[in-house]
């Protein structure tokens, strides 16, 4: 496979449409106006997976206080993140790429090593986008500790 595109700060945002949990499709470019917290994460119900969407979901009030939308972007089925959701109540959007259209656009879907096992898998990515449909933040192999603070912190810089 071809090396994926990197998206880069002060880029615009590849713009993609998926079908959402919430009903119907988002289309990225819809959005224009608010800020996006795209975050790409490896499975639905997973330890790591769920903690970070639980960060999300407890922390949402401060990602709505400065106007921004959280999606959960996964390969999972939209089935899947129905389940998910209703397990966790989860208060935002998550959004189903089984074609791994959005991962591709957004370079998440990479070659891992796990214990000397290579294998394609999502690589957990958050990447914040401005008002203006530009990229503001890229944060890259995210540890899941904390992290919904630092993607706080970048939306009120």
């Amino acid at each position: 496979m071809a090396p994926e595109p990197e998206v880069v700060e002060g880029a615009l945002a590849p713009d993609f449409e998926l079908p959402s949990s919430a009903g119907g499709k988002v289309k990225l470019s819809s959005l224009r106006g608010k800020n996006v917290v795209l975050y790409f994460y490896p499975q639905d119900d997973t330890p790591g997976c769920t903690k970070e969407a639980c960060s999300f979901r407890d922390n949402l009030p401060k990602f709505s206080g400065l106007d921004a939308v959280v999606l959960g972007i996964s390969k999972d089925s939209l089935e899947s993140h129905r389940k998910f959701i209703d397990k966790y109540s989860l208060n935002f959007a998550l959004l189903s790429d089984e074609n791994l259209e959005a991962h591709r656009l957004y370079g998440t879907w990479k070659l891992k090593n796990n214990y000397g096992k290579t294998y394609w898998g999502t690589e957990r990515s958050t990447f914040v986008i401005g008002p203006d449909g530009r990229v503001k933040r890229v944060f890259r192999k995210v540890k899941v500790d904390g992290h919904e603070a630092e993607v706080i912190q970048s939306l009120g810089a």
